[in-house]
C-alpha cells in the first residue's frame, strides 16, 4: 500500500501553504502566486495522467520531445459543487511518428488513479493533439 502525507497550515482568512516532503505551494483565494483547491485538483489530475503516460510510452518505445496538458474543469451549480465536466487537451510535441500515441493516451487515462477518482463525479473528455 502506498501512503502520501501532506501538511496544510492556514491563517483565519484562507491564506496558507501545502507542504510535502518534496516541496511546498502557497494556497489562497484569487491572489497572485497562490493556488486554489480546484487548481490543485486539476494539477493532480494532469500530473498523475502524465506520469502514467510516460510509463506506458516508455514501454511502447514512443519517441517525442515533450508534452503539454491543458485542463478545464466546470463545476456544478448545485451544492455540493463537484466537477460536472473536465476537458483535457493533451499535446505531444516532436513525435517521430503518431502510431501508438492514441492507445497510450487511452491507457494512461484508464490507469491514472486520480483520473479514475474524478471520473466518479465528472465526465472527462480527452483530446490528443500533435504539434511540431
Amino acid at each position: 500500500m502506498s501512503e502520501t502525507r501532506v501538511t496544510l497550515n492556514f491563517d483565519r482568512h484562507f491564506e496558507g501553504s501545502l507542504m510535502t516532503e518534496f516541496g511546498q505551494v502557497q494556497i489562497g483565494k484569487k491572489q497572485e502566486g497562490k493556488l486554489r483547491p480546484y487548481d490543485l485538483m486539476l494539477g493532480a489530475l494532469g500530473s498523475c495522467y502524465y506520469a502514467t503516460f510516460v510509463d506506458i510510452a516508455d514501454k511502447m518505445r514512443l519517441q517525442y520531445d515533450r508534452a503539454e496538458i491543458a485542463i478545464r474543469g466546470v463545476k456544478r451549480e448545485e451544492v455540493p459543487t463537484t466537477l460536472r465536466t473536465v476537458d483535457m487537451v493533451f499535446t505531444i510535441h516532436g513525435a517521430k511518428e503518431q502510431k501508438g500515441f492514441e492507445r497510450a493516451s487511452e491507457l494512461a487515462a484508464k490507469y491514472c488513479s486520480v483520473h479514475e477518482t474524478i471520473a466518479q463525479v465528472a465526465d472527462i473528455s480527452l483530446k490528443l493533439v500533435f504539434a511540431e
